[in-house]
């Protein structure tokens, strides 16, 4: 599929940001008052700034807010309201430790929950979709949760758990990578059966459904050259967890924490351009895409 910019911007900064406010919420760090603030405010803006890019791959952002109303069967929807139950319940418990210096524990856990639960319904929006067989797998999930709480870990400064997170986080991608590749041909979709003409005999693409480029074209039949995808994966994976890892058994210096959080973000948003550029939908196969 299309590796739209403003989704890679939300899917990696949001995840980053709802993944601090997790461990803020469990009162790791253990901080008040304006140092309270200041991790309140970097996770703010990574959470709400990539909530505010993804609208702008909407045809049309202004109707955004009539998203909320199909929470009953939307994973869209129920990430929304997530999203912004996280926020609000994060900003009580975060005024209590800015501005009266006290840690109100039940609050904090439930913001906890709630923003890894936005984590989790942003990873559904693609896991629940047939038609994409590289997301449809429980692996994406824990792709995306495993992500957030490791980059969480790593700007809230708990090194000891950021450093097992990144590991899993890094097992977890490749593994997903591994089954990603075998996805499409594992589902059994072919042009027989997507036409359905299987049963008459073998079915082959005559000519494409028309001669102009159209939506699906653009958005859903995005094609990355296997070589190209392998250095992309490399390149991710080191920037992601190897070199963060490495930087975290040095001795600690406001330097290398920095340096470490920007290679993570620089891995976790190539790894999230292969997410969508990899991905193959069904629809390709009408155009001879597979």
């Amino acid at each position: 599929m299309h590796p739209a910019p403003s989704v890679i911007l939300f899917s990696t900064l949001s995840g980053l940001g709802f993944g601090l406010l997790f461990w803020l919420g469990l009162g790791l760090p253990d901080v008040t008052g304006w140092v309270a603030f200041a991790f309140f405010a970097i996770a703010y803006l990574l959470a709400v700034g990539g909530l505010l890019a993804s609208t702008f791959h909407l045809g049309h952002p202004e109707r955004a807010i009539k998203a909320f109303t199909q929470w009953r069967s939307s994973w869209l929807s129920r990430e929304g309201l997530a999203a912004v139950a996280a926020l609000i319940i994060m900003a009580v418990f975060g005024a209590g430790l800015v501005f009266l210096g006290t840690r109100w524990a039940i609050i904090g856990l439930a913001g906890s929950l709630l923003s890894l639960g936005t984590v989790f319904t942003t990873s559904m929006i693609y896991a629940q979709l047939k038609t994409v067989p590289r997301w449809h797998m429980p692996l994406t999930p824990a792709m995306f949760l495993s992500i957030s709480l490791a980059g969480g870990a790593l700007l809230a400064g708990q090194k000891d758990w950021a450093m097992g997170l990144l590991v899993l986080a890094g097992i977890v991608q490749v593994g997903h990578w591994i089954l990603g590749d075998r996805a499409f041909t594992g589902s059994g979709t072919t042009l027989a059966t997507a036409t359905g003409l299987g049963t008459i005999g073998d079915v082959r693409a005559f000519e494409p459904p028309h001669t102009g480029s159209n939506y699906l074209l653009r958005e859903m039949t995005y094609v990355v050259g296997r070589k190209h995808s392998a250095k992309l994966r490399v390149i991710s994976l080191v920037l992601m967890a190897v070199l963060p890892v490495a930087l975290l058994t040095l001795p600690f210096t406001h330097v290398i924490a920095v340096v470490a959080v920007l290679s993570h973000l620089a891995g976790v948003a190539t790894s999230r351009w292969l997410f969508f550029a990899e991905a193959e939908h069904v629809v390709g196969l009408y155009y001879g895409k597979r």
